[in-house]
């Protein structure tokens, strides 16, 4: 199946006039594959822009691909709803008989990481990383779902451009018409995927979970690192041959500035022993931070990655009933910073619209130059601007906040909070609860020591 693709690839063309299917406005063609052509259309009853996936004429003509496609489009569809995540295509709405079939997805304006595969067209490592860990957090979500994608590749993951034009760090993925779903009923499809990504066990018709994916996304990292296929053959009987048997060189014979660290990761999630391979996505993803992190502090990089964002906040214990959507959103809403020794985060009587999460160095919270009480990795502080924000005024801080140490800071603005889902502000509000049951505890035990 072809993926949603992009209004700026080589196969946009505006529809004159406008047409329609369904109910929906014919306004690009964005894509065309082999079995299905892709548009940007207008959906006027939402008032808003989708994709739409439509299987070509010649395929519907004819008896057994229109019942093999059709089936992948109905397994797509039947994901409508399930896959909440902010790095995965939504899928909205589908028609499928004899006559039609056509699945509606939220537009995602961006280019394929396909276009990205070419040497002369390589992502910086550290953004490549970046989008890596994103995958295997959406796939994860998935998993958990009971969805193994089974058709992992560049043409299937979206880089979502910025509101300028160009291409942003986000990423979507999308065609889960191959998806292997748990709860299934009857037959699932079987002998899709497209061979230069496919994992041994897919080829050899095993049973499949993640780790089929977490090959794919290996080889998928590969080529995103060095512009080439592990594996290159005239064939696809060849192809599958050198899967199974042979091993590829390193991504750093290829890009001399690939660290040992990405080759290594590159290895496991490609190992051909799944009990060598990466068993799970957590695993996977805890190893693309450190190797991010080990990199930044070689290249003395100030900018925070989102990966390491994300394992920041799901760290803290102030986290720990937020879902991976929710930690995504916060990521989203928050300003991260690092301050220098002796700087002045909260003033004692001064107005404060955000609090605090503190992530590394140590802060002293004082009185009118009196110490009451030091703040280390983990904890919280200046959640009154929400808790007691009761009659819409900034409440005025209570004390004075100042950083012993090169600190790590995570603010939240109380008005983005206010403005966040449901689910995640309920969260927020119960883990405040539980932070002021433990200074109240504490609070209690020093007042029984005197």
């Amino acid at each position: 199946m072809t993926a949603p693709g992009s209004p700026h690839s080589s196969s946009s063309a505006t529809v004159d006039t406008p047409l329609r299917l369904g109910k929906y406005e014919l306004r690009q063609q964005i894509g065309e594959g082999t079995t299905a052509t892709v548009y940007r259309a207008f959906d006027p009853f939402n008032q808003r822009e989708v994709a739409i996936k439509r299987l070509r004429a010649d395929i519907l003509r004819d008896p057994v691909r229109s019942a093999q496609y059709r089936r992948m489009l109905h397994n797509e569809a039947s994901l409508a709803g399930r896959l909440q995540h902010p790095h995965i295509v939504q899928i909205l709405d589908a028609v499928i008989d004899d006559a039609e079939s056509y699945i509606v997805m939220e537009y995602v304006p961006g280019d394929t990481l396909e276009d990205y595969t070419q040497p002369d067209r390589l992502l910086p490592l550290e953004r490549l990383v970046e989008i890596i860990f994103k995958c295997t957090r959406a796939l994860d979500y998935a998993y958990t779902h009971g969805i193994t994608h089974r058709d992992i590749k560049p043409a299937n993951i979206l880089l979502v451009e910025t509101a300028d034009g160009l291409p942003g760090g986000d990423i979507r993925l999308t065609d889960f018409g191959a998806a292997l779903q748990a709860d299934a009923a009857g037959t699932q499809i079987s002998g899709v995927g497209s061979p230069a990504y496919m994992s041994p066990q897919q080829i050899r018709d095993l049973p499949l979970d993640q780790q089929t994916d977490i090959y794919s996304l290996g080889v998928v990292m590969y080529q995103l690192l060095c512009g080439q296929l592990p594996f290159k053959a005239a064939n696809h009987y060849a192809m599958l041959h050198q899967i199974l048997s042979a091993e590829a060189p390193p991504p750093s014979s290829y890009r001399s500035e690939i660290p040992p660290a990405l080759d290594a990761i590159v290895a496991r999630a490609m190992h051909k022993d799944t009990a060598q391979r990466y068993a799970d996505w957590s695993e996977f993803a805890r190893d693309l931070t450190q190797a991010f992190r080990n990199r930044k502090q070689q290249t003395q990089r100030q900018e925070f990655a989102d990966s390491e964002k994300f394992e920041s906040l799901r760290g803290l214990a102030f986290f720990r009933e937020f879902s991976d959507v929710e930690i995504w959103e916060v990521l989203r809403f928050s300003q991260w910073q690092d301050v220098p020794a002796q700087t002045c985060i909260m003033q004692d009587g001064a107005s404060g619209d955000f609090f605090c999460f503190l992530l590394e160095g140590e802060l002293q919270v004082s009185k009118h130059g009196r110490e009451l009480n030091r703040l280390l990795p983990g904890e919280c502080f200046g959640e009154m601007a929400i808790i007691g924000n009761t009659d819409g005024t900034l409440p005025q801080r209570a004390a004075d906040v100042v950083a012993r140490t090169t600190a790590r800071l995570v603010s939240t603005p109380a008005s983005a909070l206010q403005n966040a889902t449901a689910t995640c502000r309920m969260h927020f509000y119960r883990a405040f609860l539980v932070v002021l049951a433990n200074r109240l505890d504490a609070a209690n035990i020093r007042l029984t020591a005197v």
